[in-house]
């Protein structure tokens, strides 16, 4: 439990960063460092969402109480995901191939995770 009381909190203090950004800059001054500092941002406020709600299915779903050191590794997984959506939208390829391939690799991952530790 004290893990996810962290990780809520950067996800809290993460969202609050990433709205003052939003709100006090614009993408083409903000430079390398400010983009990486997006992009981090996000991932860490969509890792404390995906958390909850990876916690909340397995308190629903399997009754369990406790959420595992390997549920953690699921989440960071998952968590990525959006990332890659917005790296696809940059291009201006999002359509069902690019969906497709995005989700092979992100079941994938969680596989490598399921068999490797």
């Amino acid at each position: 439990m004290k893990h996810n009381r962290i990780i809520y909190i950067l996800s809290i203090i993460g969202l609050a960063v990433l709205i003052v950004m939003l709100i006090f800059t614009s993408p083409t001054g903000i430079g390398p460092f400010g983009v990486l500092l997006f992009f981090t941002t996000i991932y860490i406020v969509f890792l404390g969402i995906v958390t909850f709600l990876l916690q909340a299915f397995l308190r629903i779903a399997f009754k369990r109480e406790k959420f595992h050191n390997k549920d953690y590794l699921y989440a960071a997984v998952l968590a990525f995901g959006p990332i890659m959506f917005l790296m696809a939208r940059s291009f201006g390829a999002i359509n069902l191939w690019t969906t497709g391939l995005i989700v092979i690799f992100l079941s994938l991952a969680e596989f490598l995770v399921y068999k490797r530790i």
